[in-house]
């Protein structure tokens, strides 16, 4: 991709995966030790042996990591030290009469690539029939600690640390007064923090969830229910819904909040345990219908998990999660909303909370919710269909949205 005139004022590192890195994930793939995983064709027990054996084969025999490295680096791609911290992003120009330079936050296990699909409509909307006063410079980073924003030496990196490094990164780095942003999973609380802290430099944000800053923190943040125990009039399916939640996200939480390094002894030393440990969540939070292939194809699924391989990642990824309690957020100031910037929201609906079954049910049951005052709200919207990885699943009605949003804020 020709170098635009209004490129970072960085010299461009395409990713290249060195020879020997690949020869070793091919070893290491070969030599795995399999579980006996009897009685799991459910998968009750989690992931079945018999897709990942699948999966594993190919990683190592069949996957050609160069053709998806060749088709990444069509975009340029940089990288930068912000504090002390490595940061690697990736950069398209938006094409248009005032492109609003555009930071993306993903989420874990999200990579850089999980915003693949919107960067183009959203760099350049004439392109796919839109108006270009709606285009965007589009900066795509790793987060700290996460594909090839790497080694992170640093040890206490969290969310709102994160937004700190984005905003020197924006506005000393790249030279923007001025910036929008946007972000899913973690990438929201980058995001919303961002439009607590940096709201002056901020056009608007828009989030694919609508959590309070303080989420993580508490004696029992790993847990979503407090500790609490189901009350026993809860309708049948209000408490099935309940257990289904609690059933997709209470693993990982307590495991990355709790001991995430102990986990990471095993997963940093075999991809096959790495890739078995996001492929379960590949797999329960997207809206696929019990076919994971309908929304991640073989090599959409090991692009991504290379990615995590190749930045020695995982160990620094899932600490995130530890750091947002162990260094609680505190607020920047006293004011409400406590997120002053323009604030859209994507809702969907395989995150469709209990007793939520509309579009209608889930903005009605947001703005209804504590969490709605805690943001600048200027355009809430939810879909029937897609999961957790909204922009990689409806890429289509996340450009929409993130469009609608800043139309009443660009300059």
């Amino acid at each position: 991709m020709a170098m635009p005139s209004h490129a970072p004022p960085l010299d461009p590192t395409p990713i290249h995966v060195s020879d020997a890195t690949l020869e070793d994930l091919r070893r290491r793939l070969r030599a795995t030790r399999w579980p006996l995983d009897a009685g799991n064709d459910d998968g009750f027990y989690g992931v079945r042996r018999a897709y990942l054996e699948e999966l594993v084969t190919y990683w190592a025999e069949g996957f050609d990591w160069r053709a998806a490295e060749r088709t990444i680096n069509a975009y340029d791609h940089y990288r930068a030290e912000v504090d002390g911290v490595p940061v690697h992003f990736m950069y398209r120009a938006g094409v248009g009469p005032a492109p609003v330079p555009l930071v993306l936050s993903h989420g874990w296990p999200w990579t850089f690539w999980h915003w693949s699909k919107v960067v183009e409509p959203l760099a350049d909307p004439a392109s796919f029939g839109g108006d270009p006063a709606d285009a965007f410079d589009v900066i795509v980073p790793s987060l700290p600690g996460f594909g090839f924003s790497t080694p992170l030496a640093r040890p206490d990196m969290n969310f709102w640390k994160i937004a700190d490094v984005w905003h020197a990164l924006m506005t000393e780095v790249l030279g923007h007064e001025r910036y929008g942003a946007a972000g899913c999973d973690v990438g929201a609380l980058v995001t919303g923090q961002l439009g607590h802290r940096h709201a002056d430099a901020l056009y608007a944000i828009h989030i694919g969830s609508g959590q309070r800053l303080d989420l993580f923190t508490g004696e029992r943040a790993w847990d979503l229910t407090g500790g609490r125990p189901l009350p026993e009039n809860l309708p049948p399916d209000i408490r099935a819904r309940v257990i289904e939640l609690e059933r997709r996200f209470a693993v990982h939480l307590a495991a990355h909040t709790i001991h995430p390094t102990t986990l990471a002894c095993g997963l940093m030393d075999s991809p096959a345990g790495m890739l078995a440990w996001i492929l379960e969540r590949w797999a329960s939070w997207s809206d696929n219908h019990g076919d994971l292939e309908s929304v991640f194809s073989k090599d959409d699924l090991l692009t991504h998990a290379t990615i995590f391989w190749a930045g020695a990642a995982i160990e620094t990824s899932i600490r995130t999660y530890a750091n947002n309690n162990r260094y609680p957020w505190t607020p920047a100031h006293d004011r409400w909303p406590v997120v002053e910037a323009p604030t859209g929201i994507t809702f969907v609906g395989f995150e469709n909370p209990p007793g939520v079954s509309t579009t209608d049910e889930r903005v009605r049951q947001f703005l209804g919710s504590d969490r709605a005052a805690w943001y600048n709200l200027v355009n809430v919207t939810a879909h029937d269909h897609g999961g957790h990885f909204i922009p990689w699943e409806v890429p289509d009605a996340w450009v929409d949205d993130l469009r609608r949003t800043f139309r009443g804020s660009r300059p």
